[in-house]
């Protein structure tokens, strides 16, 4: 009997699988960290082969952890990094280059000309995306334009680009697949999200020939089947990017709801239903999901960087030896003291959208500690969710009623009580956490009838904790004037 389904849930800094019951309960969940490489300032590749190697590993690491094979499994769904760009040769799978992560900075300088050549509102109004080195099609540019050989392969056909999900499925299938969903296709600067295919015209632009690209599917569909798992082919079945999965996961399937994942970086979604929204405040404008015939649109925010921060905590400054001290640590000082940390370690995201920003802690004294600091970072994350939830309100034109959080931080209980405080808002807390696992799982056994439907998916969730908002409105007011003085003092100014 095929009763479990398996989520693999591809990180920026580990791959990880998890294996739901269809209760939506995760039976055994496996992980692995993979490297970081920083071969310049600004710079951030992976390994695919290592990315792929350590997904495949805890994939069935998983599964014997539970004593199963491959018979007792209804489907996989995968959740990925999006925009971190792999290109590879078609005839033996070996990529050309390290993947360039999401993160990475390198073709700034080409977006600026991009700008400069007034570009921003066409681009924006086909992708719903803004000019920056954040999306996968400046990355592709520059590897068939920096990677000798590349660029004549690519014209011959050869070569085959993907987001991690791609990848993926390729490596699943043995090569037989090369798809992506519209949720990833919509985060490559490449993608009409209005027509749903690839544009001509940004394919031109960028000088990309289109061999290259995969077919563009739903979220929720079989794609192929995988034969790793042993004595029986597995249907390889949900795809969505991590954000638009935690999404889907979190149940936000009517239109104004609005979570908020907190992970290496912190992006918030809001669902507006059938039609996108376009921004007038710096939001991104994205595909939800699609099931079926039906598609579902988002506002996004992103912050490029949350939990990273309190890696660079443990790893730059040396403050704390486990990211699991900083909560302690921040907990042991009753404010910050007066220090703001805005944590622009690779630019910054949504609203601002300053790439050069560097990141800042402002307002030490000698009396400043550690623990001020550390406390700083985790309010630094906070504070640009709030920047981004007031985008989002403004956008939509609604108040948000509450706002569902996700991710490894959200087990952080003093950053969820100061973000209820400084939102002025319930915020909701699930009782299963690793929402962007699960909302993969859902897609995929959707699409082999594990689940019936969505209703069916929806008695499920349940929330944990509830933080309510509890500070005095002249603290609030106080710690974001201070917070809106340090972001002015971060912004390039460029």
């Amino acid at each position: 009997m095929r009763d479990y389904v398996i989520a693999l849930d591809q990180g920026t800094s580990s791959s990880r699988a998890i294996v739901f019951d269809r209760n939506g309960t995760a039976c055994a969940v496996c992980q692995r960290e993979f490297t970081q490489h920083f071969p310049q300032p600004g710079w951030v590749e992976h390994n695919p082969m290592e990315i792929w190697s350590s997904e495949s590993s805890v994939l069935n690491e998983a599964i014997a952890s539970l004593g199963l094979t491959g018979s007792r499994i209804a489907a996989i769904g995968i959740t990925n990094q999006r925009e971190t760009t792999v290109v590879w040769d078609a005839e033996s799978g070996k990529p050309v280059y390290n993947a360039i992560v999401w993160q990475d900075r390198r073709t700034s300088g080409f977006c600026d000309s991009l700008k400069e050549q007034g570009l921003t509102e066409s681009i924006r109004r086909k992708t719903g995306l803004i000019i920056d080195a954040y999306f996968s099609g400046t990355k592709i540019k520059w590897i068939l334009d920096n990677v000798p050989g590349v660029r004549e392969k690519a014209r011959q056909g050869k070569l085959r680009f993907g987001t991690i999900d791609s990848w993926l499925v390729w490596n699943l299938t043995g090569g037989r697949t090369h798809i992506t969903d519209v949720t990833n296709a919509s985060r490559t600067m490449l993608f009409n999200i209005n027509e749903l295919k690839w544009d001509k015209d940004l394919l031109e632009l960028l000088d990309i020939p289109e061999s290259m690209l995969p077919e563009v599917r739903s979220s929720s569909e079989i794609y192929g089947y995988t034969t790793l798992l042993g004595d029986v082919a597995v249907p390889v079945a949900g795809i969505a990017g991590d954000q638009q999965a935690a999404l889907f996961g979190q149940m936000c399937t009517e239109e104004g709801d609005v979570k908020s994942t907190y992970g290496t970086g912190c992006f918030l979604l809001m669902n507006t239903g059938d039609k996108p929204v376009w921004s007038d405040n710096q939001l991104l404008t994205t595909v939800a999901w699609k099931i079926g015939d039906t598609v579902n649109y988002a506002l996004e925010g992103s912050v490029f960087v949350a939990g990273s921060v309190v890696q660079w905590l443990r790893d730059g400054l040396g403050i704390i030896r486990s990211s699991s001290e900083v909560e302690a640590l921040a907990a042991s000082v009753p404010d910050n003291g007066g220090v703001y940390f805005v944590p622009a370690l690779t630019g910054l995201g949504a609203p601002y959208w300053d790439q050069y920003a560097k990141g800042s802690v402002t307002g030490i004294t000698r009396g400043t500690t550690a623990a001020h600091i550390a406390r700083a970072a985790l309010e630094g994350i906070a504070f640009q969710t709030m920047d981004i939830v007031d985008a989002m309100q403004k956008d939509a034109g609604v108040r948000l009623s509450g706002l569902k959080v996700d991710g490894g931080a959200s087990r952080n209980n003093l950053m969820m009580q100061f973000q209820a405080d400084i939102l002025g808002t319930d915020v909701i807390r699930p009782k299963m956490t690793e929402t962007t696992a699960l909302g993969a799982a859902y897609l995929a056994g959707l699409a082999v009838g594990f689940w019936k439907d969505v209703d069916e998916i929806r008695s499920q969730w349940q929330s944990d904790r509830i933080f309510t908002p509890s500070a005095p409105r002249d603290y609030t007011d106080s710690v974001k004037a201070g917070w809106a003085e340090a972001v002015s003092r971060t912004l390039s100014k460029q």
